[in-house]
């Protein structure tokens, strides 16, 4: 057990980290051209209405003062109170945050599905023809935007067969369900390309190793060696990729969310940015930057897990 000792440690190593991420977010966010009071309130609105709305959220106040609010509200479990939608920024984040658990998740599992077959073809055939054209796939795979890719995906099978909805997220779970299938295609088509390369790069280099080679001395089918010995020896360098590119994804969500129009976290960032709802934007771009954090930290339990060559 002694090689999970980092589990007990790493948490205290994340805390600069999210201290520096709100800092820069506080400062990145009052930097927004604009005054949230004056967008609240309309073009006409006089000087002291103005400047009401500015002292009741603390707007006045200079902004090293603002920012221990900030760091006082966080420290009591809150994120202090939307100008836009006059309620608690953390109740307003957890009324958007299962659309977006949803997508980030479904959006993970599809990309595992897709890469890990097309991988193993491409590796158990390399240098002929199914790996040329799983390469061929993935690198025109990587160069589609996934704003782009989603509108193709929505005039095909919405607009064109009508089969799947257009945008939304819907009320019953099947509703659900339905809604989600092309967001998170979007997501697994532009995410699985990059999987793919990596995962078959580490199987070819694992068929070559001395595990798989002593493997097939001892007559073990090469289906076996492939499965038993090769993929969990490949997964290691793919598990970190994937940790990357789940924070990627985690902060992509707000293209995604936009163009299929989904209720989540992406969606309420973009409009807060736009009415400069500073509380909102800080609170959302924390909530991000813990999950990526969060996630990061369970790819290294997982890669200890399973290499046990691996010591962090």
């Amino acid at each position: 057990m002694h090689r999970y000792r980092f589990v007990l440690t790493r948490p205290l190593q994340f805390l600069p980290v999210i201290f520096g991420i709100s800092v820069i977010t506080f400062i990145l966010v009052r930097l927004i051209p604009g005054d949230p009071a004056r967008n609240l309130l309309g073009a006409r609105a006089t000087p002291t209405a103005i400047a009401n709305i500015r002292a009741q959220y603390g707007l006045d106040q200079p902004m090293w003062l603002q920012y221990l609010y900030f760091l006082k509200n966080l420290a009591n479990g809150e994120m202090g109170k939307s100008i836009l939608y006059k309620i608690d920024v953390l109740r307003l984040i957890v009324t958007r945050i299962e659309p977006t658990v949803a997508l980030v998740t479904s959006s993970v599992v599809l990309s595992i599905l897709i890469a890990v077959p097309m991988a193993a073809i491409a590796a158990r055939n390399a240098g002929k023809a199914p790996d040329h054209a799983v390469r061929i796939v993935s690198t025109f795979g990587i160069g589609f935007p996934p704003f782009w890719l989603g509108l193709m995906l929505i005039i095909l099978f919405s607009v064109e067969l009508g089969l799947l909805p257009v945008s939304g997220y819907g009320a019953t779970t099947g509703d659900k369900l339905a809604h989600l299938i092309l967001p998170s295609l979007t997501v697994a088509l532009s995410l699985s390309t990059v999987l793919t390369r990596s995962l078959r790069a580490a199987m070819i280099e694992s068929l070559k190793s001395d595990v798989a080679t002593a493997a097939r001395a001892r007559g073990m089918p090469e289906r076996i060696v492939f499965w038993r010995h090769v993929v969990p020896n490949s997964l290691v360098p793919t598990v970190n990729l994937l940790a990357v590119n789940i924070g990627w994804l985690i902060g992509g969500t707000v293209v995604v969310e936009s163009v299929f129009a989904l209720p989540g976290m992406g969606q309420l960032l973009v409009r807060a940015i736009f009415s400069r709802d500073y509380m909102v934007v800080q609170g959302v771009a924390m909530v991000f930057a813990c999950a990526t954090v969060l996630v990061n930290f369970v790819a290294d339990i997982v890669t200890v897990a399973i290499d046990p060559r691996v010591k962090l």
